[in-house]
Order: structure tokens, then C-alpha cells, then sequence
């Protein structure tokens, strides 16, 4: 991976990190959800007319990719409706990367060296470990909380496969990315209005402030992402995405006070590891 796409995508795994650390909103997550993909959205639809457009033979796989981000977002949801926060989220973001690089060869036709597959797995192993160790138990996770878990990992693996190939029949990144998040809001919103109603967006309106934010922050990261999927093996740029859990665990330990256990400190050596050895 060039030097200046890795750079980038660490560079997004921190915006990626940043904005969830922003999102302390006291809102429900379906609320938050919906708000991050309404407000990426507003921000998208102005750029618009000056990016390069996507060549019409990527538009399949930007409707592919808007079906696929809804469906990750209504299968996040309902996971962690059934299963806490600690569990869910390594697992399904642990596990997407390793998805990707299973299929790298045979799907996308990228077959990855044994040595840029330890890094993966290093880096997706580390991810479950952070999480899962400093949380509940894995073996007293709800039956239907890791069914959608699972099918939240197995949505991101798709999108991002998706999203990388899409990109570059796209010819443009920028142009793809942003029609995508419009596309993706439409479809959160409709999915609102079905469960909620018109007030779907009515308890996320006072938070408004850290939204913008957070959702600017969010799109930035996955802008970055994309044009990393046009320029690197989509399987190294999925896992490199994910050591946006090391921001996150620094953050927390550094400005919120949490403590570094033994089992943090494996899994960031873990995935510290697996950044190394994708450099080599």
C-alpha cells in the first residue's frame, strides 16, 4: 500500500473514531443513525455539482451500495437492541475485515501474501478482543443479538466490496460516495417513517450542533475510505479502517478517564502489530 493512501486511512479510522466519540447525544441509536445519515446527506448534496460524476455503468453498484448501508444500519440497530454495546460493535467490526479478506481472491481478484493476511487477521482479531474482553461475555450474548451482530459484519464486508469495485468502475470516488450517502438517507428516512412515523427525526432535532459534526467527521471518513478502495487492495484498506477501535480505546483512556486493562494493551499490541507487518 502506497505510503500516502496508508497515511490516509489512518487518518480516517480517527475521523472514524472522533465522531463516535462525538455522538455522546443521550438519543436512542435508531434516532442517531438516522440523524448521521440525514445530515451526511445535507452536506453531500451541495458538493455535488462540483465533483466529478460517476460513469454511468457504476450506477448498479451505487444503488447496490445505498441497499446495502441500509441494510448494515437496520441490522446495527436491531443488534444492539438485543445485545450490548461491548459485544456487538467488535464483533461485528472485528469480523467484516476478515470477511473481505477471505474473499479478496476469489470475488475481487486479489489474492493477498501470507504476510498482508496476518496483518488482516491481526488487526480483525485485535478489534474482537478489545472489545469483547472489556465487556459483556461472548458466550452470554443474546441468540438474536448475534444473528444480527453477524449480519451486520456481513453487511460491511458486502459494502465494502461493493463500494471498492463501484468506485472503480466509477472513475470517480468523490462522485460515488456522495450520491451513495444521499441515496442511503432517502432510504433511512423511509425505513423511519415506516417504524415511527413523521416524528422518526422529531428527538434528534435538539442535538442538531454535535450532529453536523459528527456526521461531517463520518462522511470525511468514508470519503477517504472509498478513494482508498480506487487505490489499494480493498481487503488492507478494510482492515487498516478498523483501527479506528485504537483511537477510540486512546480517547476514552486519555480523556475520559478509562483504564488500560491487560486485555486492552494485547489487543492494541495486536492490532498495532497487524499495522506494522502491512507496511513490510
Amino acid at each position: 500500500m502506497d505510503t500516502l493512501v496508508f497515511a490516509a486511512v489512518l487518518a480516517a479510522a480517527f475521523l472514524h473514531a472522533a465522531w463516535n466519540a462525538a455522538l455522546k447525544l443521550g438519543l436512542d441509536r435508531f434516532s442517531s443513525v438516522i440523524l448521521l445519515a440525514v445530515v451526511q446527506a445535507l452536506i453531500a448534496i451541495p458538493i455535488l455539482p462540483f465533483v466529478e460524476q460517476p460513469l454511468w455503468a457504476a450506477w448498479p453498484w451505487i444503488l447496490a451500495s445505498i441497499a446495502l448501508h441500509v441494510g448494515y444500519k437496520i441490522f446495527l440497530i436491531n443488534a444492539y437492541q438485543y445485545g450490548d454495546l461491548s459485544q456487538v460493535y467488535p464483533l461485528a467490526r472485528g469480523s467484516a475485515p476478515l470477511l473481505v479478506a477471505i474473499v479478496s481472491g476469489p470475488v475481487i481478484g486479489e489474492p493477498l501474501s501470507p504476510v498482508a493476511l496476518f496483518a488482516t487477521f491481526a488487526i480483525g482479531c485485535g478489534v474482537m478482543l478489545m472489545g469483547l474482553k472489556g465487556g459483556a461475555d461472548l458466550g452470554r450474548m443474546n441468540g438474536k443479538a448475534l444473528a444480527y451482530a453477524l449480519g451486520t459484519a456481513g453487511f460491511t464486508a458486502s459494502y465494502t466490496i461493493v463500494d471498492g469495485m463501484g468506485a472503480r468502475v466509477a472513475q470517480s470516488p468523490s462522485g460515488f460516495i456522495l450520491w451513495m450517502v444521499v441515496g442511503d438517507a432517502v432510504g433511512m428516512l423511509i425505513y423511519g417513517w415506516i417504524l415511527r412515523g413523521p416524528g422518526a427525526l422529531a428527538g434528534s432535532i435538539g442535538a442538531w450542533r454535535i450532529g453536523i459534526a459528527a456526521g461531517a467527521m463520518s462522511l470525511g471518513s468514508y470519503w477517504i475510505a472509498v478513494w482508498a478502495f480506487a487505490h489499494a487492495p480493498i481487503a488492507l484498506v478494510a482492515a487498516l479502517r478498523e483501527t479506528s477501535v485504537l483511537f477510540a480505546v486512546l480517547l476514552a483512556v486519555v480523556f475520559l478517564g478509562e483504564r488500560a486493562t491487560r486485555w486492552r494493551i494485547l489487543a492494541a499490541a495486536a492490532i498495532l502489530g497487524g499495522v506494522v507487518t502491512m507496511r513490510l
